[in-house]
C-alpha cells in the first residue's frame, strides 16, 4: 500500500552557545562549561561532517545537467554531501541500455546507497535491488511497490524505496495559468516518452486549461505532442515551434532535456514556455511564464538526512508526495515574474481546492474525460 509521508523543513543548527552570568568566584567555572560545550558542539558536527555513507547515483537519459528532474536529484545529493560529508559519485545513462550496466558500475564501488531517477529503469532497478540485499536502493518516478511480472505481483524486496510525485498537481496549477493567460487561446504541451507517469502531467495539465476556460466562459484549444524520448532537444523545439505557428502562445513541456528546445523556440518566437521539474526560469527569464515543480532535490536530500543522522530507511514501500506535502511540488517561486499578480492569486485559491479534496485532478485519459463532463 502507498504511504504518504509530510515533508519537514530541512534545519542547519549550529553549536548551541550557553551564556553563563554568575559572579567572579564561579566564573572560570562557567568559562569551562562553555568551552566544553562548544567543543562538544564542534565534536558534533564533526562526526556529522565524517560520515563514511556513500551514496551513488544512476541517472536517466538527459544526463546530470538536463535542468530537470536529473539535475534536480544530483543537487540534492551534493547539498547533503555538504552538510553531511557523505561520499558521492555518478553515472549517466545515454540510453535506456546502459541501466543495468550503470548500475552495476556503481555497485563496484561499494555504495551504502544507490539513487536512480526515471521510470524507465523500472525493471532494472528492481533486479538491481533483489541481488544487492545490502545495498539500500531509493528510485525516484517508480513504484516498486506496483511492478508485475508475467501477469503476476512482485513483492518489493526490503531494500528498495519508491519515491513518487503527483505531478498532475502542480500541472493542474500550470494549466490554470495557461488557460487565464493566453491571448489567442490557444496552448500546447509536449511530452517526452508516452508513459502513465507523463500521462499524469499531460492530462493534469489539460485539465487546469479547461478549469480556466470554463471559469472565464471562453473555450480554449491545447495541442498535445510527444518528442518520443526526453533528450532530443531539437526535435522539441520543432514541435513547439510549429504550435506557435499554428497560433498557440503557451506550451508546457514534459520531456526532460528535450525540453530545453521548448524553451528555446519560446525565446526565439517571442512566445511564453512553462518550465518542469526545476524553475527554468534562468533558462529564458522574459519567456519561461512559470514551471511546475516537482522538488526531488529536498526529498533526496531528506533521505540521505534520515539515514545520516536516524539510520532510518524504510524499504518494501512507496512514498508519494502531493501539494499537501510542503514543499514537494507546486509552481516556481519565480512565478510572480511573469504571471500577473491576480492570476497568482486565483492559483493560490485554486491549490487550497486541490490540497482541501475539492478538485481532484485527473491523471489519465479516463479521469479527465471524467473531469471535463462534471464541468458541464
Amino acid at each position: 500500500m502507498k504511504k504518504k509521508t509530510s515533508l519537514t523543513a530541512i534545519i542547519l543548527a549550529g553549536a548551541l552557545l550557553l551564556v553563563g552570568c554568575g559572579g567572579p568566584k564561579d566564573g572560570g567555572n562557567k568559562k569551562n562549561e562553555k568551552a566544553n560545550e562548544k567543543a562538544a558542539g564542534q565534536e558534533q558536527k564533526g562526526e556529522a561532517a565524517k560520515s563514511e555513507l556513500k551514496i551513488g547515483f544512476v541517472t536517466d537519459e538527459g544526463g546530470i545537467n538536463d535542468q530537470s528532474f536529473n539535475q534536480g536529484v544530483w543537487e540534492g545529493i551534493k547539498k547533503a554531501e555538504a552538510d553531511f560529508g557523505v561520499t558521492t559519485t555518478f553515472v549517466e545513462s545515454k540510453t535506456a541500455d546502459e541501466y543495468a550496466q550503470n548500475l552495476e558500475t556503481i555497485a563496484d564501488q561499494n555504495p551504502d546507497v544507490v539513487i536512480a531517477a526515471g521510470f524507465k529503469m523500472a525493471d532494472d532497478v528492481f533486479a538491481f535491488a533483489q541481488n544487492n540485499p545490502e545495498i539500500k536502493v531509493a528510485v525516484v518516478d517508480v513504484d516498486p511497490t506496483a511492478m508485475v511480472k508475467d501477469g503476476k505481483p512482485l513483492t518489493a524486496p526490503n531494500n528498495i524505496l519508491g519515491l513518487m510525485f503527483k505531478a498532475n498537481e502542480p500541472s493542474f496549477l500550470v494549466g490554470y495559468i495557461a488557460g487565464l493567460t493566453t491571448e489567442t487561446n490557444k496552448v500546447g504541451f509536449v511530452g517526452g516518452q508516452e508513459s502513465p507517469l507523463i500521462s499524469a502531467f499531460d492530462y493534469g495539465y489539460r485539465a487546469g486549461v479547461a478549469y480556466a476556460a470554463h471559469e472565464k466562459g471562453t473555450p480554449v484549444e491545447c495541442s498535445v505532442q510527444y518528442v518520443g524520448n526526453f533528450s532530443e532537444a531539437q526535435k522539441g523545439k520543432s514541435i513547439a515551434n510549429t504550435m506557435f505557428q499554428n497560433g498557440a502562445d503557451i506550451v508546457y513541456h514534459a520531456a526532460g532535456g528535450a525540453g530545453d528546445g521548448v524553451i528555446n523556440a519560446a525565446q526565439e518566437q517571442g512566445k511564453w514556455a512553462i518550465g518542469v521539474d526545476r524553475d527554468q526560469n534562468s533558462l529564458a527569464p522574459d519567456n519561461v511564464l512559470t514551471s511546475a515543480m516537482k522538488n526531488a532535490n529536498v526529498v533526496v536530500y531528506n533521505l540521505i538526512k534520515d539515514i545520516v543522522e536516524k539510520d532510518n530507511f524504510e524499504g518494501g514501500k512507496t512514498n508519494v508526495y502531493g501539494l499537501k506535502d510542503e514543499g514537494a511540488v507546486g509552481i516556481a517561486p519565480t512565478s510572480d515574474k511573469n504571471v500577473k499578480p491576480e492570476v497568482l492569486e486565483k492559483t493560490k485559491e485554486i491549490e487550497k481546492k486541490i490540497i482541501d479534496g475539492e478538485i481532484v485532478v485527473p491523471d489519465s485519459e479516463e479521469t479527465f474525460n471524467q473531469f471535463q463532463a462534471g464541468l458541464k
